[in-house]
């Protein structure tokens, strides 16, 4: 059953991933005509400030899965149930303190802001703070049991329970919009569908699962053993969040709500482009394990392996982004509307220098895999922190665009230069090799934008169907020369086996 759950649970996530784009790129230009750029803002703005006091998680949630998961294969009934029990505790305390703390932000809006917002504003924060907060502090004790359906591989419904959440996002969404509701409207639309799935999982694992929860004679033991485990964990969603969202509250501090939707609108194409790269990095964990664990070679495998896959998510991630650079000031004044032509330019900032660490993001899994991951956690934290120095006075100078140019700095300190350095003296990877095969690519890429513009002379005008037209002549265009000049004999090869699995399963589908 778990392998088919796992299997189920795979292309269920491929789904939500699907089903997640195509309806963020459709409701988010209907979402913010109706809603107006400052108020789409303002919610943003409350929503990154609350975003930071999901890191009260403390890196817990992938600890309990782990005990959970261990207890579960050995039969321990009565060992998890008392883990259940103690982790059950320590979320409601947890909400508790999240819950005090979002109230005293909430009371306090008017101080944090008075300079970049309205009096309207300030009073629709507070009960944006509140509503938020609750929804927040109900959502760690409850939350537990979205763990323990990971830990039982009970991929198929929690899948399905997200599934459903962002499809119906949208379909109620709209309708409030379209009566006057707007950021109050959606929060609450948020809470409830959030709550309702927390529900839905709490009593699936009550009823259909039977799961205990002693809330007495805990193994505290447990928590000396968790600790080092996910502190680590901790400080990559200190840095997630910093990365995030500190830029949208800084804005929002010293531009006000319109500054921080513009952000918003690029840090939501971002989190589109990044997904491209982690797609395909699960799968090798195992065998970069077992790589690691040989006495001889292991560095020369390695850093084959983190050349040959940096060299796939690289021509990925360059074919998104030099697409981007041609068209996306036309897909965003077509897509978000006017007022957001600052969201290109704060987009290019990210997503450039962003195209080396997430085509190295097989790096992280060999850190893992030679167990030397801290180096990473502590330079990323030092990158957060980097960024809110540089950050605060640029965006004071230059609004969005300031800020980003912040990140972009500190991500090139931090996430190129640093880690790359690493990777090459510390861990062994071959990281001139890397790059040498890059340069190769980026050329090639550089030749086919400046013939993509020439050819884009010859079509002018600003429509849906221009856009089309020329995204599709550079989709070819890409292909081809990348194909014939770009991809090697592996990487082809690659191509062709997905291209005959999928026409073979269609086949099958056809004759039966």
């Amino acid at each position: 059953m778990g392998i088919n759950q796992r299997k189920a649970g795979a292309i269920l996530s491929y789904i939500v991933l699907a089903v997640n784009s195509v309806i963020g790129i459709l409701y988010t230009p209907i979402m913010l005509r109706l809603m107006g750029q400052s108020e789409y803002g303002l919610y943003s703005l409350v929503a990154s400030v609350i975003g930071y006091l999901t890191m009260f998680d403390l890196g817990l949630g992938n600890a309990m899965i782990r005990y959970i998961a261990k207890y579960k294969a050995i039969g321990d009934k009565k060992s998890e149930a008392k883990l259940n029990g103690m982790f059950f505790v320590i979320y409601t305390i947890i909400g508790v303190i999240v819950l005090l703390i979002g109230l005293v932000l909430s009371s306090q809006v008017e101080l944090i802001f008075s300079n970049s917002l309205t009096g309207n504003e300030i009073q629709k924060a507070k009960i944006l703070f509140t509503i938020l907060t609750l929804n927040l502090a109900v959502s760690f004790p409850l939350g537990i049991f979205s763990s323990i359906l990971t830990a039982y591989e009970e991929f198929v419904f929690s899948k399905l329970i997200t599934l459903g959440r962002t499809i119906l996002m949208p379909v109620i969404m709209i309708p409030m919009l379209l009566a006057g509701y707007r950021s109050i409207g959606m929060v609450v639309v948020i809470s409830v569908l959030n709550l309702a799935g927390l529900l839905m999982n709490t009593w699936y694992c009550l009823r259909k699962l039977e799961i205990n929860m002693a809330l007495k004679g805990f193994d505290f033991a447990i928590l000396r053993d968790v600790a080092p485990y996910s502190f680590y964990i901790f400080l990559n969603i200190v840095v997630d969040k910093l990365y995030v969202n500190t830029d949208k509250f800084i804005l929002g501090s010293v531009s006000g709500t319109i500054a921080v939707s513009v952000y918003a609108i690029a840090l939501q194409l971002y989190e589109y482009y990044s997904m491209f790269s982690t797609s395909i990095n699960g799968v090798f964990l195992p065998k970069l394990a077992a790589i690691a664990a040989k006495d001889r070679n292991a560095d020369e495998e390695l850093s084959e392996v983190f050349v040959r896959i940096g060299r796939i998510q690289f021509i990925i991630l360059s074919f998104i982004l030099s697409g981007f650079i041609l068209y996306g000031r036309t897909f965003l004044n077509l897509w978000a509307g006017e007022g957001y032509s600052d969201a290109y330019y704060i987009s290019l900032l990210i997503m450039i220098p962003a195209i080396i660490p997430l085509s190295q993001n097989i790096g992280i899994l060999i850190l893992q895999a030679k167990n030397m991951h801290r180096f990473r956690s502590v330079v990323y934290i030092l990158i957060a922190i980097v960024n809110v120095l540089i950050s605060i006075p640029l965006a004071k100078l230059y609004g969005g665009v300031g800020a980003a140019l912040g990140t972009a700095l500190a991500n090139l300190a931090g996430q190129i230069c640093t880690m790359n350095w690493y990777y090459y003296k510390k861990v062994g990877i071959n990281i001139p090799g890397y790059w040498k095969q890059i340069g190769r690519l980026s050329i090639l890429v550089l030749l086919i934008m400046t013939t993509a513009g020439a050819l884009d002379r010859y079509i002018s005008g600003e429509s849906w169907i221009i856009l089309m037209g020329q995204i599709l002549i550079y989709c070819f265009l890409f292909t081809g020369l990348m194909w014939k000049f770009g991809m090697n004999q592996y990487e082809r090869g690659l191509v062709r086996s997905i291209i005959s699995r999928v026409t073979g399963k269609a086949r099958r589908i056809m004759y039966n």
